[in-house]
């Protein structure tokens, strides 16, 4: 056993010593890297100069180069007279991270899924619908609803933009148009009276005059509020139950047996007696027109 150890702490400093030779040979033969701190930047702005059929001269300045190990060309598409490939990649990307704002915002989504919320909370069912099916059902019917809006938008701005007859800023006139006419109806005189007494404008000759920076918050505060009457009235007939439940409990001396529990099965009972979704959605989808 003792010769085994001796061994052992024989053979340790050789096996240090190799390992540290492989270490300093495999540092030493190392590739080298090219880094951008170590290598020279080259930028070139080229200036191309040319004529359009009616004599005017037309610049594009473009810029392209190496930057560290990279090479790069930039192209600002100014001899066009529109955005530049990037700015267009830029400006897609920035509306679809915000197309779900923009849903919640100028839609009916707010008012509906406000309203299924107070359903379900007024059932007392906790998690039943699941909030994957009440957004889904909110969804649809937003397309529904707006379904007149996005086809006007479509003919009016998209379509022409496609095929070249407008410019970017005449399609968003164009488009912007059919979201004013919905959110100026759905919106009370009192909420835009706000909202323009905040941004210090006195008076306008017509609803044209507003901004759609003054009509978009009084939209959705309209929005709240209307979702909140509804939802008041939908807790009346549960919250009769459940006084019903607990007052026939109390008489009976079962103050231990929680009333949720018996309550629950009658306001389902009634729900679907007086064939609550169809009554309950449809009434929601009526306040629109």
């Amino acid at each position: 056993m003792k010769t085994n150890v001796r061994k052992c702490l024989r053979r340790k400093p050789a096996i240090i010593v190799i390992m540290l030779t492989i270490c300093i040979l495999a540092f030493f033969n190392v590739n080298n890297n090219a880094y951008a701190s170590t290598t020279e930047d080259n930028v070139t702005s080229t200036d191309n100069n040319s004529k359009t059929t009616d004599g005017t001269d037309t610049t594009s300045d473009n810029l392209s180069g190496t930057l560290g190990p990279l090479q790069f060309t930039l192209n600002t598409d100014q001899d066009t007279g529109g955005l530049s490939s990037t700015l267009q990649m830029l400006l897609v990307l920035t509306v679809i991270s915000l197309a779900p704002s923009i849903l919640i915002m100028v839609t009916s989504f707010t008012r509906i899924i406000i309203v299924l919320h107070f359903l379900r909370s007024a059932l007392g069912t906790q998690t039943t619908p699941p909030n994957q099916v009440l957004i889904g059902l909110a969804l649809f019917l937003t397309f529904f609803i707006m379904s007149p809006v996005i086809s006007q938008i479509n003919t009016d701005a998209i379509q022409p933009l496609s095929a070249g007859e407008i410019t970017q800023e005449e399609a968003y006139d164009a488009g912007i148009a059919p979201l004013r006419t919905f959110m100026l109806k759905q919106t009370k005189e009192k909420d835009l009276r706000l909202f323009m007494d905040i941004a210090n404008i006195s008076t306008v000759e017509s609803t044209d005059d507003i901004p759609i920076t003054v009509i978009i918050p009084s939209f959705i505060v309209g929005e709240l509020e209307k979702a909140f009457i509804i939802g008041f009235l939908l807790y009346i007939p549960f919250v009769v139950i459940d006084m019903v439940v607990a007052s026939t409990l109390m008489s009976m001396g079962m103050m231990m047996l929680p009333p949720t529990m018996i309550a629950t099965p009658f306001k389902i009972l009634l729900f679907i007696m007086a064939d609550g979704w169809n009554l309950i959605i449809g009434e929601v989808v009526k306040t629109f027109y």
